[in-house]
This record gives structure tokens, sequence and C-alpha cells, in this order.
């Protein structure tokens, strides 16, 4: 059992099959939090307070520890595992990278415990200085969660790095199951403070998880510290780009939340609440696959096949446009259920539903460009370069910061949605421009061919979920939450065999693979 636990991938579409699989149960975990969480406090001061007090530490924690890992960390440790096979060296490597950022995450906790109230009051400055007092209170705790995460980021990058998906890909779940447990258990006895000591036992059972992983897979703990070794120079070194890259990702995403503060009551939240919804798509289906082609294309361009790689590139490319266009039109037309099905009971009402269904809508269009944004940087990371990633988020955050803060004024909430997405496609547009001009042609034919195919394939799927609606409705009752998802999955289901329909219709080729694969994976063993 425990090998099957810790078993490796064979291949990319098997790991982004089970990292896809364990994301979209992680993401129904998480609509199960925030539905509990809009229900026991609504869309108010608490969730405003506890959403903007998850800004600081969160970003902390992007900076020094994703943005160190995802660039540097796992090429490294494979490096000394696999090339040199030297797994002593490689877990020697992990061990000198965990002290080194837990000792940072502890001084920078340190610090952010005694600097919270001014934090709080940076990032939430429409608040009244007792919600804003609020704020600093919830944020201690978090960073102590911080620091729990960021151990267990090493262990998941090794597991990784050895294409054991299974373990890191449960730890989010355990992640949201914390949270669950200190807002249904704690926080009744010890008020809205318990949801801040939710997230640091979520953390805890993160860490756990991918520890026990790492120990099957030969890991054993060292107290070493040796910030000279040349392995964690490298990661300092190369560190820093990939860090600013990040940051200005999270900037743009905290500087959205805090302009959402200066519009009226629940605007922090629906925006949280919409932006929570539309990532399962962009998780589940956008960051599994560049987390599955990551090696593939360090691979390829490791031993300079740049043919190889435009390959690679465009069959992920293709896809991703062949599974997300059928659920832009999907979330895009049945926003108000999913938002309803979501976080749709108890306090939180019908006009912050629909507040939230508008926000969703908005971020529903960018779901393509998000998800070139991961694929098109780990190209760039498989190539040893992080400055073009980050030059490129720099521009296009400086653009959605503009426009959202210009166009609040006028359009309200989904300003910020919308600039959003807007940053995200010239994000999209500039790093394939500069991919192209690196390496040349990228199959784009094959690619535009897909595109123009599938959209005649999103439309007829937008036709048939909008007919399902009043048929639905009609035979459905909608006021309880077991009609809400009965109309959710009835239009879906009709959708999207009218969407796969057409696609085998029209001989999209990604259709026709995915029709084999579900009939190898599901009927393989009825064939004689």
């Amino acid at each position: 059992m425990f090998k099957l636990l810790n078993r490796e991938s064979q291949s990319i579409v098997g790991a982004a099959s089970m990292v896809g699989l364990f994301s979209l149960v992680s993401r129904l975990t998480g609509f199960l939090r925030d539905r509990l969480l809009a229900g026991a406090f609504g869309a108010g001061e608490t969730l405003d307070a506890f959403f903007a007090a998850f800004k600081i530490p969160d970003t902390i924690y992007a900076l020094l520890v994703v943005g160190a890992l995802s660039a540097t960390f796992i090429p490294l440790f494979v490096q000394h595992y696999k090339t040199q096979n030297h797994p002593d060296k490689a877990w020697r490597f992990a061990n000198l990278s965990l002290n080194a950022i837990l000792v940072s995450m502890i001084i920078v906790g340190i610090i952010g415990a005694v600097a919270a109230p001014w934090l709080a009051v940076l990032i939430a400055p429409g608040f009244s200085p007792g919600k804003q007092a609020f704020v600093a209170q919830l944020m201690r705790p978090m960073l102590i969660a911080q620091a729990l995460l960021s151990a267990s980021m090493v262990f998941g990058s090794a597991l990784q790095g050895l294409k054991r998906f299974l373990l890191p890909s449960i730890a989010p779940i355990l992640y949201n199951a914390g949270i669950i447990f200190g807002a249904v258990f704690l926080a009744p006895t010890f008020g809205p403070l318990a949801l801040a000591w939710g997230v640091v036992i979520g953390a805890s059972l993160h860490l756990l998880i991918q520890l026990f992983g790492a120990h099957l897979s030969g890991y054993r703990y060292r107290p070493i510290l040796r910030l000279g070794d040349p392995d964690v120079r490298a990661v300092i070194r190369e560190m820093g780009p990939r860090m600013l890259g990040i940051g200005v990702a999270q900037l743009q995403i905290v500087v959205l939340a805090t302009l959402a503060t200066k519009l009226p009551e629940g605007s922090v939240t629906a925006f949280q609440f919409a932006s929570n919804i539309q990532y399962v798509v962009v998780g589940t289906i956008g960051v599994s696959f560049a987390i599955a082609a990551f090696p593939s294309f360090a691979e390829y361009l490791g031993r300079h096949d740049a043919t190889g790689f435009a390959r690679a590139f465009s069959s992920t490319v293709r896809q991703l446009i062949f599974l997300l266009v059928p659920a832009m039109v999907i979330f895009l037309l049945l926003r108000t259920e999913l938002v309803r099905l979501v976080v749709g009971a108890g306090a939180f009402d019908w006009a912050a539903t629909i507040a939230t269904a508008n926000v969703l809508g908005l971020f529903t269009i960018s779901f393509l460009t998000q998800s070139l944004v991961y694929l098109l940087t780990r190209a760039f990371f498989s190539l040893h370069d992080q400055w073009t990633p980050f030059w490129s988020a720099l521009a296009a955050a400086v653009l959605g910061i503009g426009i959202g803060a210009f166009a609040m004024h006028t359009i309200g909430l989904i300003a910020l949605p919308l600039a959003f997405g807007i940053s995200a496609t010239l994000d999209a547009a500039l790093l394939w421009v500069f991919l192209r001009r690196r390496l040349g042609p990228l199959d784009e034919w094959r690619i535009v061919k897909t595109l123009y195919q599938v959209t005649i394939c999103g439309l007829i799927c937008a036709v048939a979920v909008q007919y399902a609606k009043p048929i639905s409705q009609w035979l459905i009752p909608l006021d309880t939450f077991h009609g809400v998802f009965l109309r959710l999955m009835v239009s879906t289901l009709l959708g999207g065999l009218f969407y796969i329909g057409t696609a085998l219709l029209l001989h999209v080729e990604e259709a026709h693979e995915f029709i084999q694969g579900m009939h190898r994976r599901f009927f393989r063993k009825f064939q004689p």
C-alpha cells in the first residue's frame, strides 16, 4: 500500500490526470470550505477581515518559497538523484534547503507579527480601525501556518521531482480540511479567531503527509545549515528574478483586493469567492498540465531539441484549448448557479450571490490565457530564464492595476476581474512572442486549426446549455441545494455531450484522443 501511495508516474498525461483529479477534489473541498464560511458569517465584516488577513502571509510564502522552489529546487534535486545517481546528495540538498527556508520564514514571521497592525492598515486601508485591528489578530497565526507550508513545499517539490505526485496532490485537500475543522468545530467556541488557527491545523496536515512521502522515498532529517553550499547558493542566486515575477503576480492580486476595500461592504468577499471558484478550472486543468509538462520541456530543451519541444508544447496547448473552451462556456452561462451552489447558504444572500456571479463571469473569459501563462512560464524555466517571465508579468500587472483603478469608479466591482483578465491576456501574448523569437515556430498552425474547430463546438455547447436551463427549471425546483445541483449537472452534461459530439463530427484530433483515452482506461478489461 505504501508503494501505491508513493508510486512514480510514467507519463505526462498520467501525471496531469492524477494532479488534475486531486486538484479538482481539492477545489471541491475548497468550495465546501467557502460554503461553510459563507453560511456561518455571510459577506460581511468577519470574512472581509479573514480574506484580507490572508494576503500578506500568502504573499510572503509565495515570494520566499514558491519563487525559489518552482524554478531551481526541482532541477537540482533531480540532477543529483537521477542524472548523477546520488540520492544521498539529493536529500542532503533537501535538508539544506529546508533549514534555510525555515530559518528565513521564522525571521520573517517574527517581523510580520510585530508589524501586523501596520500591515493591516496597508492591506485594508478602507477598513475601520477596529476592523484593521481584527485583521492584524488573524494575520499572526497565519504567519505560523506559512512556516509550516514552507517546510511542506520542500518535501512536495522533492516528491514531484521524483514524479511521485499522489501525496503532494492530497496535501491541499488536508489543508482545506483543517480550515473547515476550525470553522465548524472551533469557531462556535472560540469565535472568529479560530478561523486563523484552522489555517494552522490545515498547514500542519499539509506538512505531515508530504513528510511521510519523503520518508518513504528515503529522506532522513539532518540539522545542517550551510548557506555557502554551491547548490544553496544556486537557489539563492536564481530565486531573485523568480521572486520578483511571483511578487508582481501576487502584488496585482493584493492591489486589486485592496481596491475592493474601497467599494461597498462585501466586495472583498465577492471578489475572493469568485476568484476561488474560477481557479478550480485554472488549477485543475491549466496548472496540472503545466506541472506535468515541465519535465518534458526541460528534457527537450536540455538537449537543444527545439522541434521536439515544439511538438510537446503544441500538443499541450491544444489539449488545454479542447478542455478549457467548454469550461469557459459552462462557467459563463451557469455562473449564478455555481455561486449559489458553492457559497449560497445562510447569511450569504441573493444580492451577494449576484455580485459574486458577475465577478465570476469576467474571470471566466481569461481561463485560457491564465493557463497559458503557467505553461509558457515553465517553458522559460526550462531554458533557465527567469527574467523574461518577470518583465512580462510586470508589464501586464501595471496595465491590469491601472485599468482596475481607473474603471472601478465607473463600473464598480466588475472592473477588477476585467482588469485581471486583460492583464493575463497581455502576459500570455508577450511570453508567446518572446518564446517564438527564441525557439522558432511553435506549431501554431495546428493550434489555430484546433482553436477554430473547438470554437464551433463551444458555440454548439452554449446553445445546448442555454436551452437546458429553462427545461431543467421547469422540471426541477431551484429553491433547494439539491435542485440547484441537479440543474447544474443536467445543463453541464447536456452541453458536454453536444460539445463532444460536435467535436467528433468535425474530426477534432483531441476529441478522438480523449475518447480513446477514456476507452483504454475504463473498458480495457472487457476487450478480448
